[in-house]
């Protein structure tokens, strides 16, 4: 798998220079994709040239992921990156998996025609965007998809739970994959097939080999680039 680019989400970042959380949201990608490596230094003003923002959202933004155990603080030096272990990234997926499962079980207790009927709209724009390799429409489609589950479920609080697990997934990694893509319409494929006969233990077993799923692509890239040597 092939790195994602810093263009697209530099140009996001410009639009909305003021939110330390897009910076969060940019440095925590490049930490769980092996943009960056356990002992590198994110550097305040190159992250900030390099986003075109003040050093101010940088500053608050590596704060957050200091609390989020991502980055570490080196007195006199700045902020390094945290070990990151594959156990790590492993824990991370299991648990959206588990939260996932859930959701996706009783979303199809209350999914209704014309709830099937948007998510099959969804992944249809989907898969067109995964030929037309849009990378923003990818991700906006599959955070739709899984937003229309964590509806049906009604489960506010476990789906706030799925929410803050699922910023640590470099999504730009994933968007940029074409064989990610294909793998991800097909599932939601059988998701939806499922959902419309009421098998909620299948809808439930789709959705969490889905995160599993990630979990497998995102390891073997990172055993690839070397980021545990």
């Amino acid at each position: 798998m092939t790195l994602p680019s810093v263009s697209r989400s530099s140009a996001a970042l410009r639009r909305r220079p003021q939110l330390s959380d897009d910076v969060a949201v940019h440095v925590r990608n490049l930490i769980m994709s092996g943009g960056v490596r356990p002992g590198d230094f994110i550097r305040l003003d190159d992250t900030a040239a390099e986003l075109g923002v003040s050093v101010t959202p940088v500053r608050e933004a590596l704060l957050t992921l200091r609390g989020e155990g991502l980055v570490e603080l080196v007195p006199h030096r700045g902020y390094v990156v945290a070990p990151l272990s594959r156990e790590d990234v492993h824990d991370l997926f299991w648990l959206q998996s588990q939260i996932g499962e859930e959701l996706a079980v009783r979303a199809t207790r209350a999914a209704t025609p014309e709830a099937i009927e948007e998510l099959t709209d969804i992944n249809d724009k989907l898969e067109r965007a995964v030929e037309d390799n849009d990378a923003a429409r990818i991700e906006d489609l599959e955070f739709k998809f899984h937003r229309v589950i964590n509806h049906l479920a009604n489960a506010n609080k476990l789906s706030w739970f799925l929410l803050s697990a699922t910023r640590y997934t470099p999504a730009h990694f994933y968007s940029s994959d074409p064989d990610w893509g294909e793998s991800a319409v097909a599932s939601h494929r059988r998701l939806i097939a499922a959902m419309a006969e009421k098998k909620a233990d299948v809808v439930g077993a789709e959705n969490k080999a889905h995160f599993m799923d990630g979990a497998q692509r995102l390891v073997a890239h990172l055993d690839e680039i070397g980021i545990w040597d």
